[in-house]
């Protein structure tokens, strides 16, 4: 395996377990926003999760590059 590939594999973990944090996160949320109105259908829920994993797979992914910058 190449340093790129290594780097890939690497970078695409962590998007993954950000991804996985923020679907925890959405869920909660979701659950929350069901309970709060009562009468919110699961499609809010649901885009309440999809969305809690973009944004954490986004900031674990920001993380990661900033922290690992890349060798010149």
């Amino acid at each position: 395996m190449t340093e790129g590939e290594k780097e890939r594999a690497a970078a695409v973990a962590v998007a993954g377990v950000g991804a996985g944090v923020g679907s925890a996160g959405g869920a909660t949320i979701g659950v929350l926003e069901l309970a709060a109105r009562g009468a919110a259908t699961g499609l809010s829920a649901s885009v309440a999760i999809g969305l809690g994993a973009a944004v954490g797979a986004g900031i674990a992914y920001g993380i990661f590059r900033l922290f690992r910058k890349p060798k010149s």
